[in-house]
This record gives C-alpha cells, structure tokens and sequence, in this order.
C-alpha cells in the first residue's frame, strides 16, 4: 500500500436519462424484445442443433425441460411488449412491438413444441444454447447482485458503451466452439511433457483437492501471460482493449480484443491438457472460473471477509482496472492473490475503492476501433520512431 497516496472516493455520474423506472415503459420494452430475441434465438437452436448448439452442453442440460422456460419466454414477451402499448410511451412501444414480432416468429417456426432432437457433432458451431443460458444466468445472478448488494447505487443498468460490452459478450460466448478447438489444438503442441504417471497419480487423489491443484496451476499461467499483456509494449495495445471500460459491472468483463480471448484460452488449457484431472474436476473448475471471471468486475459491494486475502474479488479487481498511479501493473491473478503476493504486484488498500476506471490514454470507443486499436497503435509508434531517427 502506498502510504503517500491520498485515496479519494468515487463519484460516478447519475447519467440520469439512462435510469430505468417503473411506469415508463421502457423496463417493460428492453424486457420484451430481450425475451423475444432469445426466444427466437433459442428456436432456432432447437430447429438445427447442430450448427447452433454446443454438443458438450447439450450432454449436460435437459432440452425438454428447458422448453417450459422457453414457453415462458415467449408469453412473457408479448405480455411485456403489450405492457408498453397500455402505458402509452411513444419510443418504448417500438421496443415492445419487436419483441411481440420475434415471439410471433418463434411461434410460428415451432417455438416451444419443436422436437428435441439429438446433436450430430460438428467441428465448428455457433454456440447459440450456451449465449442464451450464459446471459439469462448472468442476468438472473450478478444483476441481482448489482442491485441488491452495489458498490455504487448511483451507476446505472445502461451504462456507457454497454452495447459494446454486450457485442463482445455475444461474440466470446458464440465463438466459444472455435475458441475451443484452437486452444486444444495450441495444448496438443505440449504432448511431448504428458507424464501418465503423474496424471495417475493426480487422478487418484480427491476431486475437491484436484480443483484446488487446477485452480492453482491455471492461476499460474494466467498470472504471467497477463502480467507480459502488461508489461510487452507489443503486447499491451491488444490488453488495453479491456482495460478501456470506464464503469465496472457483469458485462465489463466480457470486453477483450479477440486475440487476447483465444491466447489466454489457449494457454490455461495447458496445464489443464498436463494435469489430466478427472472429468468432474475439470467441469467443476470451469464454472468456478466462469462465475469468478463475471464477479470480480460486478459493481458489488457484497463482503468476502477473510476470503479476500486469498481469493481474488471484486475490490482486488478493480483495483486493476484502476487508472490511479499505485493501481498501474498490479493484481494481475485470475483467481487467487498468492502469486501478486509472491511476486511484488499485490494492491489492496485497505477499504479503499479506486476513483478512476480506464485506461490513462482513452481507446477508440467501439468494436471497430477497439479492434484495429493494436495495429493502429503500433503503426503509429513505428511513425513516431522513424520521425526521430
């Protein structure tokens, strides 16, 4: 902790036309044509699962059962869609009459009675099943949370670029059957140090001791591929695309320059391919690591008591998108604090909260800009090199 720092408090901005209110219509508009979406969406998985599911996550949910909230998705959004016709709100009935146009779709192409059939495994797929449940879970868990527990009560739903936030949400969670086959493919490359005696060895200990032996070998290798995002010039314009969102919560984290989101895949897959846990340890570190990587950028004020000595959390994080000079190139851990301890770049001053989000040089604010940021960037500094020489 800097001693000499003066910590100052956070006064985020009311961004007052963003609010959402009861009776406006606008709650019940952005409820209706989200539940529309996902319910065409959904449909539409149902109808060519093989090329809109995961074959994996199809094993692990029941898609019958799934079809009652389907069925449920559908209504709700007509009836939320005529929600904002009663409360008589110009711009609002615009959202609601879509999302009762993409339910009526979705019921005409078979909505909830369409059969559940079995998955072909293909290659490559989009993941439409596992974007629908990872939104309605985030929604449904970290909102709530936001909203029950904030850190700051003034931040809004809506926030600033929280439609770009959301494209990159879509697109991770979409992507993540390609994203899976480049980093096995990337972890195949390392078969030469698979040791059958050591994985026999990890398999026969305990489950939960294996995820604690996963968690803390992924952390390992999370830790020192962030901390070179930060500390390689090369590298550090494709990092700053996630560290340019200025107001922390659910969806912040989902912000990533595609090459980051495939590298940083790739490379924990590594000790996972190595360590060659059980089946159930591994599924249960993903959701560990899931729900971890969502919670850590919530606008949560929620306590962890003495768990924030060990574990990361929401203030732990923050700090590392803080812009404040003792917060720069600290708490680089995805999921513990022992190696920022370890290696001299842990910062948790005391309750203290950053003031500042971003980046101290503000990006391009959209996805394009975010996305040709890093060759701009490098462009632009080789300019630069050339004019002084």
């Amino acid at each position: 902790m800097d001693t000499d720092y003066e910590y100052k408090e956070r006064v985020p901005e009311r961004f007052v036309e963003r609010e959402l209110r009861l009776g406006e219509g606008r709650i019940s508009g952005i409820s209706s044509i989200t539940l529309g979406i996902l319910s065409l969406l959904a449909v539409l998985a149902y109808l060519y699962p093989s090329y809109l599911t995961t074959a994996e996550l199809r094993q692990v949910y029941d898609g019958e059962q799934l079809q009652i909230l389907l069925k449920y998705g559908i209504y709700f959004s007509i009836l939320l869609g005529s929600l904002t016709f009663i409360l008589n709100r110009g711009l609002y009935r615009h959202l609601g009459s879509f999302g009762i146009g993409f339910s009526l779709i979705a019921l005409a192409l078979g909505g909830y009675r369409v059969p559940v059939d079995s998955v072909e495994p293909r290659e490559l797929s989009l993941s439409v099943d596992w974007l629908i449940l990872a939104f309605l879970g985030s929604v449904v868990i970290f909102l709530t949370l936001e909203k029950l527990l904030p850190k700051y009560k003034e931040q809004v739903i809506m926030r600033p670029e929280w439609d770009v936030d959301l494209f990159y949400f879509c697109f991770n969670h979409l992507a993540i059957s390609a994203i899976l086959i480049f980093s096995n493919y990337h972890a195949s490359h390392f078969h030469w140090a698979v040791s059958d005696d050591i994985q026999n060895a990890i398999q026969s200990i305990p489950v939960w001791l294996q995820v604690v032996l996963i968690i803390l070998c992924a952390d390992f290798v999370l830790y020192w591929e962030h901390r070179a995002y930060h500390e390689i010039k090369l590298l550090w314009p494709v990092h700053a695309v996630h560290h340019s969102v200025e107001h922390l919560d659910w969806l912040a984290g989902s912000r990533g320059h595609f090459v980051q989101v495939f590298s940083e895949r790739a490379m924990v897959m590594i000790p996972l391919y190595l360590l060659g846990a059980d089946q159930t340890a591994l599924n249960a570190y993903v959701v560990f690591a899931a729900l971890q990587a969502v919670l850590i950028h919530c606008n949560t004020r929620l306590p962890f008591g003495p768990l924030k000595y060990v574990f990361v959390t929401p203030q732990f994080h923050h700090w590392h998108h803080g812009s404040e000079k003792p917060a720069i190139d600290t708490n680089y851990s995805a999921h513990t604090v022992i190696f920022d301890r370890l290696f001299g770049t842990y910062h948790l001053p005391g309750e203290h909260w950053p003031a500042e989000y971003g980046t101290t040089k503000r990006l391009p604010r959209s996805v394009v800009g975010q996305t040709l940021y890093p060759v701009v960037a490098h462009l632009k500094k080789q300019g630069s090199g050339s004019s002084k020489e």
